[in-house]
């Protein structure tokens, strides 16, 4: 029974290297989201549509039953499968639901990549920018030291990619969020206490309503697979007995 993890943005598949770790008796697969450390291909789109078709396919590809994890923008692609596509599914993890809400609204960074000129300046400064800071920033939203390096590298494809798919999803509340039902498959909504993006408080009661499981994880922020390796894979290990 496959687990399948999905990263976010601005990261790519290893920020699952230590969680898998956690998990030695279960067949893990973590995807690369295409222009994310790994090669993107001729013609993709790089739109929220593009990579939930992209992840659609990924699954077609694996061994049923799957559990689908999803960090970040790989939790909103989760959620939106789970409510789109559950017969891809046994169930589902994901720290990303608040844009189902009619009155989400994206957080200041995401604002700017999503501004033709803005973005583009961003990733410009942040490129030019001394690694060793580049590094720090992540290190101080809780990503290991380690992983902060490689999610430091500059990498201009990666952050094209950025751009195109956060300015696809400038009403993702409007074109993802409207006419939500329950999910047909269980869900879990997982994400650390202090995740400065994921408002724990309001997910929480969202998750609630719509049927799903809530675990959130003390002490620790948005990056929890690389922040908290083990606790992560203690809050999955007890949502899976639960299936």
């Amino acid at each position: 029974m496959p687990i399948v993890l999905v990263h976010g943005v601005p990261e790519d598949s290893h920020i699952w290297d230590d969680l898998r770790a956690e998990l030695p008796d279960r067949d893990t697969v973590a995807l690369g989201m295409p222009g994310f450390g790994t090669p993107l291909p001729a013609g993709f789109a790089a739109t929220k549509e593009g990579y939930l078709a992209w992840l659609c396919d990924e699954l077609t590809r694996l061994p049923a039953p799957i559990d689908l994890v999803g960090h970040d923008w790989g939790g909103i692609l989760t959620m939106r499968l789970a409510l789109t596509r559950p017969d891809l599914i046994r169930s589902f993890v994901t720290d990303a639901i608040g844009f189902i809400h009619p009155s989400f609204v994206w957080h200041d960074l995401a604002r700017v990549w999503a501004t033709p000129g803005a973005g583009e300046k961003f990733m410009a400064d942040q490129a030019a920018a001394p690694l060793d800071l580049r590094i720090a920033t992540f290190a101080g939203f809780g990503v290991s030291p380690h992983y902060a390096r490689h999610m430091a590298a500059n990498d201009p494809v990666r952050s094209q990619c950025i751009l195109d798919l956060y300015r696809s999803a400038t009403q993702i509340q409007v074109d993802w969020g409207t006419g939500v039902n329950p999910p047909a498959r269980p869900g879990l909504c997982l994400l650390g206490a202090k995740d400065p993006f994921g408002a724990p408080a309001k997910s929480s009661q969202l998750a609630t309503q719509l049927g799903m499981a809530v675990n959130i994880i003390d002490d620790v922020g948005h990056f929890w697979p690389s922040q908290a390796p083990a606790a992560g894979a203690a809050a999955l290990r007890t949502y899976w007995a639960t299936l």
